[in-house]
């Protein structure tokens, strides 16, 4: 077998980088308005600087990062604003995408999904949010995929990476909800149910839209908790 190029290893190298900083902005561990130090990211990553320059550079153009004159890379800052807007894009989105996937209903497409579900249910019960919310995004992209149509897929991917930056924040309270709306639209799907699987979809993008809102409130709230025996407010 040929040996790779020195492009082509570039790019994986590059590719890599690029998807452990993504992973790692998701996460909260490279915080929002956090600065990004080529040497220091290259130091913890054991690479050059040269695949973290590039992967900085992708990481702007999906709306990640951004580069500040004279001040250089940092992470984005979410405003409240965007987080409506993207709640918004989400319910049309996933909804049609439901929609299109029960319509196509492909058995393998159906089968994809139940696995991602069965490992999610495993990082719910074993209390691990971090993981919870990558199958999060992955059940979603599977939808998706599940929906066979081009043009939608090239809006879910990063729609729904943003998606997993706000869920990360809600995860530990809203995971098992999540998990068991998630559950729901699936059997929708294999059932073939056009209607009920974007309905919800849209309740279950709603249902997200409330926990976040909730626990924005509540940072901003000096009463965080509710009585005593009360369910976390904005579970869905």
């Amino acid at each position: 077998m040929a040996e790779p190029t020195a492009g082509a290893a570039r790019t994986t190298l590059r590719d890599e980088v690029t998807e452990e900083l993504r992973r790692r902005i998701l996460s909260g561990a490279l915080a929002q308005g956090e600065r990004l130090v080529e040497d220091r990211l290259a130091a913890l990553l054991g690479v050059s600087r040269n695949p973290v320059r590039e992967s900085i550079r992708v990481l702007a153009t999906e709306g990640f990062v951004e580069v500040v004159p004279r001040i250089g890379a940092r992470v984005v800052r979410l405003s409240a604003e965007e987080d409506e807007e993207l709640f918004d894009v989400r319910m049309a989105v996933e909804g049609l995408a439901a929609r299109l996937a029960a319509r196509k209903r492909r058995p393998e497409a159906v089968e994809r999904l139940r696995r991602v579900l069965d490992a999610a249910g495993e990082a719910v019960e074993a209390g691990r949010p971090a993981e919870v919310a990558e199958l999060n995004t992955a059940f979603h992209l599977a939808v998706g995929e599940a929906a066979g149509n081009s043009y939608l897929n090239l809006m879910m991917k990063p729609m729904v990476q943003r998606a997993q930056w706000i869920f990360s924040r809600t995860a530990a309270v809203r995971a098992p909800y999540s998990w068991t709306e998630h559950l729901s639209l699936c059997e929708a799907i294999a059932a073939g149910d056009e209607d009920e699987a974007q309905a919800r979809a849209v309740a279950h993008v709603a249902a997200a839209r409330r926990s976040f809102l909730a626990a924005v409130a509540r940072t901003t709230s000096p009463r965080t908790t509710g009585r005593p025996g009360e369910p976390p407010l904005g579970h869905g």
